[in-house]
């Protein structure tokens, strides 16, 4: 059963949403995100994605005393994502509840500290992000793209001991359009036993059961359900 992870994007301290990773977009969906969060536990949803937009912009962690608000308000298993670029910042993120950690950026531009957090922290708590536009990665808050191709950035990262990585179709992201299917599946052929999390394009159950029969294992959406394109209620059939 596919796994559902809800997304809380935070831009000062409020749920935001963009479409395509564009700032200039920004829609405010809820002033208090621990309302939000209180919510999506309170339908039986176990997890949350969290990522600090400010921080992806600062290139350091910003909001993470939202983050420590809705741990502490919580029992979701939160990872989190955005501005995390130093050993500090990842402490940051942990020491104010966060359970996984995403890292892209500095996946990319600094291959040999994701690689020490790896080992430091091991590969349940650190989760790849592997952040397309086209089919080169993307970093910054995906202001950069970088010349690094998605599938070979994934095999060398698999064989260092990746287990989890988190991969959203940029230009997706947002747009309500429907998801990558057919990239998640390519990148699940390459890689079977890949915990790979879906993210950008989700507009509705259906594209939730695509993503499924697919066999991807985990899914990230946050647009559709703040525009009540799915509800809350209508997941129980995966919680």
């Amino acid at each position: 059963m596919i796994e559902l992870i809800p997304a809380i994007d935070l831009i000062d301290g409020k749920c935001v949403r963009l479409s395509k990773g564009d700032y200039a977009s920004k829609k405010v969906y809820n002033e208090n995100p621990v309302e939000v969060a209180k919510e999506i536990e309170a339908y039986g949803i176990r997890r949350l994605h969290v990522v600090d937009l400010d921080g992806a912009a600062s290139q350091h962690v910003v909001n993470y005393r939202t983050l420590e608000r809705i741990a502490s308000a919580t029992g979701l298993i939160i990872d989190f994502g955005g501005g995390v670029k130093s050993d500090e910042d990842l402490v940051i993120a942990f020491d104010n509840g966060a359970q996984m950690v995403t890292v892209g950026s500095i996946a990319v531009k600094q291959p040999d500290l994701f690689g020490k957090w790896l080992e430091q922290y091991g590969p349940e708590k650190m989760i790849l992000g592997a952040d397309v536009k086209g089919r080169n990665i993307a970093v910054s808050g995906w202001k950069e793209e970088s010349r690094q191709e998605l599938l070979p950035f994934l095999d060398g990262y698999v064989k260092k001991g990746v287990t989890k990585v988190l991969c959203t179709d940029i230009d997706r992201d947002g747009m309500l359009e429907g998801p990558a299917t057919e990239l998640y599946a390519e990148m699940l052929k390459a890689h079977p036993g890949l915990h790979l999390i879906a993210s950008g394009g989700v507009s509705c159950l259906d594209d939730i059961r695509r993503l499924e029969e697919a066999g991807v294992p985990a899914v990230v959406f946050g647009k559709a359900l703040y525009e009540g394109r799915i509800a809350l209620q209508d997941l129980s059939q995966w919680i």
